[in-house]
């Protein structure tokens, strides 16, 4: 007789509530119930001991979905080669142990020679590890072209001698052969006048996301009616909010198809900024519980020295200085950061700007909603993980639960 694991009186994201989950043995969600709001004791169920975790009103999620990172243990995901395959590999594990159950590596500009060696090696190493089905590895979901089509106005660290035109032209070379892994792609919507870009990415499957753009509001609207569904990192490289110029950001916070992803790392955004923006996505008639969909999500837009410590790390020909998580270029210019994406999650419960269920639905299901994942819900595997709270400091932990 199949028998399943049960976890009790838990809160999930997003929701109202305590809830009974039971998972199957083959490792799936099988049943998710709400316990009318209290919780149960454990003496009023049915379960063997050894079956039954309580986790006595902790939260419980999926793991993180990271859709911006460009490297992990002193490896930048343009940087690879061949010789790199066990080391993507071992990223994977790493970032599984970071909590995440999913990323899309992120290509950011570089020469198309560079991009077409990188997809090849992800391509390889994505399907062997579908076909090892390591269940400790977190998922090679497809890849983030961060560029190289971007506004050189809006560069940031992108080099500007690899930046490309945006024609369809330019495309098809630079997808050359791997257009099936790229799910997302990030532009400068406003580089093509003729609008043919956005609609043939779409026809592809990819998710075009605009960023590095000083795009206004009109040619963002027109971009997101052509098929744009995302913002890459809101606030940075693009205008700023202005009351009588909204620009990119502006029509994308009006526009309720339109996810935007958002560092909270502290430093890429300020947190008066970061409480403004979520409140935004909030909306006034939601609970602090709620996540609307698409709304915002969280990425961590992490570079290679992600898993190491501070210190002077090399990025493409130039030298990032990492101090405190937070890398910059010898000019001072912000490049990225060293922390996790699960940090993000702590620091919005920790500067008071969500409570803890909001901020780990904005790691958890809405990059998976961004990207067109399923969340939380019976058939999925059950990748969870459980975070407690203590009012004590705002401290939210997390630990991976096995089943």
């Amino acid at each position: 007789m199949t028998r399943f694991k049960t976890i009790h009186n838990a809160r999930l994201p997003g929701q109202d509530g305590f809830y009974t989950m039971t998972i199957s043995d083959d490792g799936k969600i099988q049943d998710i119930a709400v316990t009318d709001h209290r919780t149960i004791p454990i003496s009023d169920t049915h379960d063997t001991p050894d079956a039954v975790l309580d986790v006595q009103g902790d939260w419980v999620s999926l793991g993180g979905i990271d859709l911006q990172i460009n490297g992990a243990l002193g490896l930048a995901f343009p940087d690879l080669t061949d010789q790199h395959t066990a080391m993507l590999v071992k990223i994977a594990q790493f970032l599984w142990q970071e909590g995440i159950d999913g990323f899309l590596p992120t290509l950011v500009t570089t020469s198309i020679d560079n991009i077409h060696r990188a997809l090849a090696v992800i391509a390889s190493v994505q399907q062997q590890m579908t076909m090892a089905e390591d269940s400790e590895s977190a998922t090679i979901l497809g890849v983030h072209l961060e560029g190289p089509c971007l506004n050189p106005e809006k560069r940031g660290a992108h080099p500007n001698e690899h930046l490309q035109p945006l024609t369809i032209d330019g495309v098809q070379t630079l997808l050359g052969n791997y257009a099936s892994i790229v799910k997302v792609m990030t532009l400068a919507s406003e580089l093509d006048p003729t609008g043919d870009v956005i609609p043939y990415l779409r026809s592809l499957g990819i998710t075009v996301s605009l960023g590095h753009s000083q795009a206004t509001a009109e040619q963002a609207t027109t971009a997101f009616h052509l098929g744009a569904t995302m913002v890459t990192h809101a606030f940075n490289a693009m205008p700023a909010l202005h009351h009588r110029n909204p620009g990119l950001l502006g029509a994308a916070l009006a526009h309720p198809e339109v996810s935007c992803g958002l560092i909270a790392d502290g430093q890429h955004v300020c947190t008066t900024m970061l409480d403004l923006l979520i409140r935004i996505n909030r909306g006034s008639q939601c609970s602090a519980t709620h996540v609307p969909d698409p709304g915002i999500f969280l990425v961590s837009d992490a570079l290679s020295p992600l898993g190491l410590p501070d210190g002077t790390y090399p990025w493409d020909t130039r030298q990032i200085q990492v101090q405190h998580g937070t890398a910059r270029l010898d000019d001072g210019t912000l490049a990225g950061t060293t922390h996790a994406l699960l940090v993000g999650v702590q620091n919005l419960v920790m500067w008071g700007i969500c409570e803890p269920g909001e901020a780990i639905a904005l790691a958890t299901i809405a990059p998976r909603h961004a990207i067109g994942l399923p969340g939380l819900k019976p058939g999925q595997p059950a990748n969870l993980l459980r975070w407690s709270y203590q009012d004590v400091g705002r401290s939210l932990t997390w630990q991976r639960i096995t089943v």
